[in-house]
């Protein structure tokens, strides 16, 4: 799928579906200033409203009563973060060239494959004490399928990685090394296109 700056500035100008009943939703106002700010940053890139597209990918909104619809505005920040992962994939190719640009994003590729060698139920730090974290046991099992991804060329799509949800256990791996992985995995997938 090509991203467009029109896709990105018609996803800046969009409604959502809102939640009902009980249900929480990500804040409407929240939500439009930051897909404004992206908009604005996407339009001029060299303006005060700087954004990359690992900023897209970290925002995070309040949740309220007849708010957004969350999968809505995740699928939403997800073209956006594709438009500016590609205008950033073509501006690095203008500066360094295609050589450096690649090398680069195969060290980035070798290095999560390195992490991803350790024996499995130890490849990342354990929640502490009586803490929760992720299931060993699921994040052990995507981690291997990335590590295929990245290795040999099997399937798995951005969209995979950018919504894969663990369920939680005492003593797992730490979430926040495992979200790091991950986006530095969506990094990866994003500046190969």
């Amino acid at each position: 799928m090509t991203t467009s700056h029109t896709d990105a500035r018609t996803v800046a100008q969009a409604t959502f579906p809102r939640t009902s009943g009980r249900t929480r939703g990500y804040a409407p106002k929240d939500v439009d200033a930051f897909l404004e700010r992206a908009r604005l940053a996407f339009e001029n890139p060299q303006g005060d409203a700087v954004l990359r597209a690992g900023d897209i990918r970290s925002a995070a909104f309040p949740l309220v009563k007849r708010g957004y619809q969350p999968d809505a505005v995740d699928a939403a920040l997800s073209r956006v973060e594709d438009a500016f992962a590609a205008r950033e994939r073509k501006e690095a190719l203008s500066a360094a060239g295609a050589g450096a640009w690649i090398d680069q994003t195969r060290t980035q590729a070798q290095e999560i494959l390195d992490h991803l060698a350790r024996e499995p139920r130890r490849r990342f730090a354990r929640a502490r004490g009586l803490g929760y974290g992720y299931r060993v046991d699921e994040v052990d099992l995507v981690a291997d399928k990335i590590a295929a991804y990245l290795a040999e060329g099997r399937p798995v799509t951005v969209e995979q990685v950018r919504t894969v949800a663990f369920r939680m256990q005492r003593r797992g791996y730490r979430e926040e090394q495992v979200d790091a992985l991950l986006d530095a995995v969506v990094d990866v997938m994003l500046a190969v296109g």
